[in-house]
């Protein structure tokens, strides 16, 4: 299916994928432009063999194993749905109890007898 340019702007509201003819079509173009990159890389090889050797042999390694590349991303699979909003609105979260403050008067301690070291009623038990 070809679609034409210039016509109105859609916008994706879900996260549905491209639809399967679409996937095919791009898979084939990679294929074919890896392959054709191929070709220039053995071609660049055979004529470049007496002039600069190096340059010649990295082309050839490159002609060598772009088909394996390109099969290998040909055949890499779908891609994954995009992630659109979410349809759950999240739970709000209660916020945990904070520590207590209490003024001057309300304040639990020690008391004043035992702060200096000696209480009346300690002294005896011991």
């Amino acid at each position: 299916m070809i679609r034409k340019r210039g016509g109105p702007q859609v916008f994706a509201i879900s996260g549905a994928r491209k639809g399967l003819a679409e996937d095919v079509a791009g898979r084939q173009r990679r294929y074919v432009i890896s392959m054709l990159v191929r070709c220039v890389a053995v071609l660049a090889a055979a004529l470049l063999w007496n002039v600069e050797r190096y340059v010649a042999v990295v082309a050839l390694v490159l002609g060598t194993f772009m088909p394996y590349v390109a099969v290998i991303a040909a055949n890499a699979g779908r891609e994954n749905a995009p992630s659109g909003p979410s349809p759950f609105v999240p739970v709000p979260v209660r916020p945990a109890l904070g520590p207590v403050i209490r003024g001057d008067d309300q304040a639990e301690g020690v008391p004043e007898d035992e702060e200096s070291g000696g209480s009346s009623r300690d002294s005896g038990a011991r």
